[in-house]
């Protein structure tokens, strides 16, 4: 009965997540592919990019792989005279694998820019992709051997300088770009938009299953792409939620992170682009990834979620993160690009406000403890200062319970939809903080702050937990909320257990997402605890209880990184 009751719950995940994440997609063209075109319109695309490129040379190319696979790729190449040139004629090369389900075509626009501008760029449809040929391998051995193939190819047939390759790409295109910068030693420089370090953290990060952004890619690769049968296997296990240790062997190795000495080792110049909302690649892992770097480095962190942020330089439009892989390409593949700029460069939440750090370290100065209070008779907890003079006994000795499996009404969001708006329109998930059930989720409410408060990184949360099951799931939400308590989601994050003893009390650690957002002055902080998210696959069964508690030698308390 409960398998079979488990797996008509799994079957309703993945159409309530395959449904929200359509509708978000279908807004984000970049994400989004469309269904497979004839191979007349692909033609037809081709002969339209090789028009609008003619002050370079422009052609399509079919690159054979060390397996027999077929790489389809196209190839632009400066006009004579362009600057950039060595002595001997070579130029600069850079290198773009297509994003997830896309093709060799995505880049056009930008290839022809960075033609004019001295690059030879070769762009191609990684295997398992549209007309490539193979199987979809998602960063796997195949893929990155693909990456030296094709270099290989570019030094054989392009007035390429073997001295100067570059390489960048945009989700599939990031990773395997950082993946890229490991495995070949003669990548000299990257820029990986919307990538990701950590594979294992994207799919499974607080030991819990992010289902909605695994829904989103294998709608996307559906009609594009052909699945390997180790791919289809992974995916199955995930959705299943079964064989949890292959699945995350198989991440482990399709993960830059594991290769991060091999990185470093190579000496390669690093550019990360990524966003606070990113659905797919949360932005924890991508900051946990650049600060084991060690050789030239460089992130950018805006609003936005997954590929959100670059799009509109697809379409050939003034982007600025766009603009700054091109300026590091200039500067680490040329010895130009102008004064080097600080390696930190953060977007901040909702002002748009920009500010520079020479390390990640440095986003950071100081934190603020706020103690988890009792439950006043709205069942609303005080969140308040843990430090001297502050007042501890109000924060221990409690304990409040929530139904387990039910949704409160706070949520992470949708997929694609809540990160694009908090970027476009400074809309993050919202929540009328009054209104949320408390019998679903515990909230804790701290007094309205006289000064902003400037959250610069990933907020930590310790509680206590005694369940009544083995396993479960707690998401834990920060909001800003105003003065009719409306509440604006800043960050949030789930943590998952298993093999506890029912009845039997035990400590949770929660980081929350890392992001940059100023408070205002006037506006209070919310932490929401509850048991159900659409965005991931959590284990509270349906009806049982969780409690949180704050024990007298072990206070529950948020922990909050400000500068």
């Amino acid at each position: 009965m409960k398998r079979t009751q488990r797996h008509g719950e799994h079957r309703a995940r993945v159409r309530t997540s395959t449904a929200a994440v359509a509708a978000a997609l279908a807004l984000v063209g970049t994400v989004a592919a469309a269904p497979a075109a004839p191979a007349s319109a692909a033609r037809g695309a081709e002969h339209a990019a090789a028009q609008a490129t003619a002050e370079s040379s422009f052609r399509l190319a079919d690159i054979p792989m060390t397996d027999g696979v077929v790489l389809r790729a196209n190839v632009f190449t400066p006009a004579p005279g362009t600057p950039g040139a060595d002595a001997h004629g070579r130029y600069p090369v850079i290198v773009q694998p297509a994003s997830w389900g896309q093709n060799d075509l995505e880049y056009v626009l930008q290839g022809k820019k960075l033609a004019a501008g001295g690059y030879i760029v070769l762009t191609y449809t990684v295997r398992g992709f549209w007309l490539s040929g193979g199987e979809v391998d998602v960063a796997g051995p195949k893929d990155v051997a693909d990456i030296s193939s094709v270099i290989d190819w570019v030094l054989a047939r392009t007035p390429a300088d073997p001295q100067r390759i570059g390489m960048t790409g945009l989700s599939l295109g990031g990773g395997l770009t950082l993946m890229g910068a490991a495995a070949d030693p003669r990548i000299k420089a990257v820029a990986a938009m919307s990538g990701w370090g950590d594979l294992v953290d994207s799919l499974y990060s607080g030991e819990t299953r992010h289902l909605q952004a695994a829904a989103a890619l294998t709608a996307v690769q559906a009609p594009t792409g052909r699945e390997s049968a180790e791919f289809r296997r992974m995916l199955a296990r995930l959705f299943a939620d079964r064989d949890t240790p292959d699945v995350i062997r198989w991440a482990r190795t399709r993960s830059p992170e594991t290769y991060v000495d091999r990185i470093n080792a190579n000496g390669t110049a690093v550019f990360i682009a990524s966003a606070w909302g990113d659905s797919i690649f949360n932005p924890s892992q991508i900051t946990a990834f650049y600060r084991k770097l060690t050789g030239p480095k460089r992130i950018e962190m805006r609003p936005g979620d997954h590929a959100t942020q670059e799009v509109t330089g697809l379409l050939g439009l003034d982007n600025a993160t766009w603009a700054s892989a091109l300026r590091w390409f200039d500067e680490h593949l040329k010895g130009s690009g102008g004064t080097p700029r600080p390696p930190v460069e953060l977007e901040v939440r909702p002002s748009g406000a920009h500010e520079t750090y020479p390390t990640w370290q440095a986003v950071s100065s100081r934190t603020d403890r706020l103690r988890l209070g009792r439950a006043d008779f709205f069942g609303t907890g005080e969140l308040s200062g843990a430090g001297p003079g502050s007042s501890g006994a109000a924060g221990t000795g409690w304990r409040t319970t929530v139904v387990g499996g039910t949704n409160s009404g706070a949520d992470g969001g949708i997929t694609e939809l809540s990160g694009l708006l908090d970027q476009v329109a400074k809309l993050p998930p919202i929540v009328v903080v009054p209104l949320l059930p408390r019998w679903a989720g515990a909230v804790w409410q701290s007094a309205p702050y006289s000064t902003t408060q400037h959250i610069r990184g990933a907020a930590g949360l310790h509680t206590t937990v005694t369940a009544s099951m083995p396993e479960g799931t707690v998401i834990a939400y920060l909001y800003d909320v105003n003065s009719l308590g409306v509440g604006k989601l800043i960050s949030h994050a789930p943590q998952s257990w298993t093999g506890r003893t029912p009845g039997q009390a035990f400590p949770l650690d929660i980081s929350l997402f890392t992001t940059a957002y100023d408070v205002p002055a006037g506006h209070r902080l919310a932490l929401v605890l509850d048991t159900k998210d659409p965005l991931y696959g959590g284990r509270s069964p349906l009806g049982s209880k969780v409690s949180f508690g704050s024990p007298e030698d072990d206070p529950s308390e948020l922990v909050l990184p400000l500068r």
